[in-house]
């Protein structure tokens, strides 16, 4: 099987790991040992592995992307002596992605700047709403991979629109109205051919923000996670800053960084292990070391 990989990789040249796959049509855990030790194969990565909370693993935290999506769709693998075709290739790769990733943030900001312009309240919208993006987009690591939106089983461009509304002190009346009009676009992209993405939002007040900054279950961690790592993306700055003062002083970037320290070590025991394991994998080890289930509870 290695020399049908390597054959392949002379005959097209360096390509990313989900190309190479669907040429070669081996077990992904089988391919991915091959590009990993065949002392004539190169493989590259890009991008940045951050945090993510699963319920399958001890202690919760773990890196993103996974072993194995890192290597479908942030990877080259090339032959040694293709090495300047290679690192043209990852050039190529960093700057699509970059490129997918600031249009999904585009489409966000236009579609929230259009739900409160054309709302009778914008005004009050502009002072005490705050939009916040979050997900692969900000830290410019989106895909357009299809992949079933989980309500409708929709196939839709890859990464979500992950978007946080924080509302301060607003009557229900205008936040069950925000929350209608954010609802309805969420349809219309997924629906509308020339779209097909998806917006998975939540809308809360600060003060839940502040309740949730305290780190102390499960979904309070994942609210936390994502307040600290999201971008502002329109709406008032000002809440926007005392947001990331609030993250700030709840001390949530230290326990990030500890989380992030100690996922590291286990994607990297992880790495070793799935080096030395004989293939295929059982199926309980690919779920923990080489594949994640997607999680359902990404946003409280």
């Amino acid at each position: 099987m290695e020399d049908k990989v390597l054959k392949i990789l002379e005959e097209y040249g360096p390509m990313t790991g989900k190309e190479l796959q669907q040429k070669a049509r081996l077990d992904d855990f089988y391919l991915w040992k091959i590009c990993n030790t065949n002392e004539k194969i190169i493989t590259k990565t890009i991008g940045k592995r951050y945090l993510r909370f699963d319920k399958q693993v001890e202690g919760y935290a773990r890196l993103s992307p996974s072993i194995v999506r890192e290597f479908y769709s942030y990877t080259i693998v090339g032959l040694k002596k293709d090495l300047e075709k290679i690192s043209e290739e990852i050039k190529n790769l960093n700057k699509t992605i970059i490129e997918i990733s600031r249009n999904k943030f585009r489409l966000a900001y236009e579609v929230m700047k259009q739900i409160v312009e054309t709302s009778e309240n914008a005004e009050v919208l502009k002072k005490y709403v705050c939009f916040l993006i979050a997900g692969d987009v900000v830290f410019e690591m989106a895909h357009l991979e299809p992949r079933p939106e989980s309500s409708t089983g929709k196939l839709v461009k890859g990464s979500d629109l992950d978007i946080v509304v924080v509302t301060k002190g607003l009557p229900d009346s205008l936040v069950n109205n925000i929350d209608l009009l954010i609802y309805n676009k969420k349809n219309f992209l997924l629906k509308n051919p020339s779209y097909n993405e998806e917006i998975d939002y939540v809308v809360k007040d600060i003060s839940k923000v502040r309740e949730q900054l305290e780190f102390k279950d499960f979904k309070s961690m994942i609210a936390s996670k994502v307040l600290y790592e999201s971008q502002f993306l329109y709406g008032s700055y000002e809440m926007y800053k005392d947001i990331k003062q609030m993250v700030k002083d709840a001390g949530i970037p230290q326990k990030i960084a500890e989380l992030e320290e100690k996922a590291e070590i286990d994607r990297s025991n992880a790495r070793i292990y799935l080096l030395k394991a004989q293939v295929p994998l059982a199926e309980e080890e690919s779920l923990k070391l080489f594949y994640t289930k997607e999680e359902k509870e990404e946003f409280f």
